[in-house]
C-alpha cells in the first residue's frame, strides 16, 4: 500500500459483484426493498422540507429508480450512475449538480472522506448533497449471533460502519458547509435467521471484506440460528434493528 493510502477495508470487486446480484435480485417481485425504500422517502421529506428545486441532478444507489421516477419534471435532469459503473474513489465525471444523492453505497468505499470531497467538488455553489449509510446502531441481533457462532475467536465477518460523531467529522474534513448529521431507526421483525441473510443479500448489505474469513461450518452456522431466536418474542419473531444515518451538507 503506498504511504498516505486508506486502509483497504473494502474488496472492490467483491463491491461490484455485491452490487450487481443486489441489482438483478430486487427486480424479484416480492424482493426485501424497505431499507432502498426508507431512504427514498427520507430523501424526498428533505427535500420537500428545504424547499431545493434541483435543475441538475446525481443518483447514485438508486436501484430500480424509484428516486429518479419521485424526482422527475419535464425541467430537471436526472443523472443516475451506480458502483460498478462509478467509482466514487476518483472525481465524478458529469459534474456540475445542484443535487448529489448516494443512497448506501458510500459505507464500503475505503476512502470515504475522499469520495466526499469528489461529491462537493462536483456540485454548483449552494448544490446540496444527501447522503444516507446502514449506520452503526444496525442489526445488534446478528453481531450476537456472529459473535456466538464464532466463539473464543470472533472473526471479521460484518462491516465497520459509521455513527452520529464520526459522520460529523467527515462532513467538516470533507468541507461542506451547513452540514447535518442524524439518525433514525427502522425495526423489523423475523421468523428466522436465514430470513434476515436473505434480506441483507437482496439489498447489498452482505460482507464485501477484504480480508477473507472462512465460512461458518454447520455447527456454527446452527449455533448463530439458535442464538438469535433465543431472542423471540412470544409470537416466534425477533425484532432486528436498522439505523438509517444521514448526511445533509452544502456546498458554499
Amino acid at each position: 500500500m503506498p504511504p498516505g493510502s486508506p486502509p483497504r477495508i473494502f474488496d472492490p470487486v467483491r463491491r461490484a459483484a455485491l452490487a450487481r446480484r443486489a441489482e438483478r435480485l430486487l427486480q424479484e417481485p416480492d424482493a426485501p426493498r424497505f431499507i432502498l425504500d426508507e431512504m427514498v422517502d427520507d430523501v424526498l421529506e428533505r427535500l420537500a422540507f428545504t424547499r431545493q428545486e434541483p435543475a441538475r441532478c446525481l443518483l447514485v444507489g438508486d436501484r430500480g429508480r424509484s428516486l429518479a421516477r419521485a424526482l422527475a419534471t419535464p425541467d430537471r435532469e436526472i443523472i443516475s450512475a451506480d458502483p460498478p459503473m462509478l467509482d466514487e474513489e476518483c472525481p465524478l465525471p458529469f459534474e456540475p449538480f445542484d443535487l448529489i444523492v448516494n443512497l448506501s453505497s458510500l459505507a464500503t468505499v475505503n476512502d470515504l472522506p475522499g469520495a466526499l470531497i469528489h461529491i462537493r467538488n462536483a456540485l454548483k455553489p449552494g448544490g446540496l448533497m444527501i447522503a444516507s449509510l446502514v449506520g452503526a446502531g444496525s442489526l445488534p441481533m446478528l453481531r450476537q449471533a456472529m459473535y456466538a457462532a464464532d466463539g473464543d475467536r470472533p472473526a471479521a465477518r460484518m462491516h465497520p460502519m459509521v455513527d452520529n460523531r464520526s459522520g460529523a467529522e467527515l462532513l467538516q474534513r470533507s468541507g461542506f458547509a451547513r452540514q447535518v448529521v442524524d439518525t433514525h431507526t427502522l425495526h423489523v421483525s423475523y421468523r428466522s435467521f436465514d430470513r434476515l441473510i436473505a434480506d441483507l443479500r437482496a439489498q447489498g448489505l452482505t460482507s464485501v471484506l477484504a480480508s477473507r474469513t472462512p465460512p461458518l461450518t454447520k455447527a456454527a452456522l446452527e449455533t448463530a440460528r439458535r442464538t438469535f431466536m433465543d431472542h423471540a418474542d412470544d409470537q416466534g419473531r425477533v425484532l432486528e434493528t436498522f439505523e438509517i444515518l444521514t448526511l445533509t451538507g452544502w456546498k458554499s
